[in-house]
This record gives structure tokens, C-alpha cells and sequence, in this order.
């Protein structure tokens, strides 16, 4: 599967000397071709037991942590529509 990672969402992850809780520049979350998102992060499917009922992971899914500050850094580059 080819898909294009058209641009992050947020800043770098890694500005101004910030540490990350992953090696490799992750996590980060990228905007991909056709407009849907790519979030990069530790995996943490191994916790598929604690979600709530109305949660589910397929066996094609992953659950991945992101850090909060990673997320509201985002918010402001995240499209509304």
C-alpha cells in the first residue's frame, strides 16, 4: 500500500529541544493523501482488555499512545471541516 504523507499536524515534536517519550521522532501525527490522519506512537494494543464496552480493536488495529502535549500542540493545525 503506498500512501503520501502530505504534512504534520502541529509542530515538530522535537522543537525547540523538546524530549519525546519515543525514539525515531515519534509520536507525531501526520495529515495523509485524501485528508484522513496518521498517528505515529508507541503501541499499546496489549491493553485492548481495559477498553471500555462500547471500545473494540480489530485484529487489523492498533491502539497507539499519544502524549497529551502532542495532541493540544496539534489542535490549532487540525482542520475543523
Amino acid at each position: 500500500m503506498k500512501i503520501n504523507f502530505t504534512h504534520r499536524i502541529g509542530p515538530d515534536p522535537h522543537a525547540n529541544g523538546q524530549q519525546t517519550s519515543s525514539a525515531n521522532g515519534c509520536p507525531d501525527i501526520w495529515e495523509i493523501e485524501g485528508g484522513d490522519f496518521a498517528v505515529i506512537g508507541p503501541d499499546i494494543t496489549e491493553l485492548v482488555g481495559a477498553l471500555p464496552p462500547t471500545a473494540g480493536c480489530g485484529p487489523d488495529e492498533r491502539i497507539i499512545r499519544l502524549p497529551r502535549r502532542i495532541l493540544l500542540d496539534a489542535r490549532s493545525a487540525i482542520p475543523l471541516s
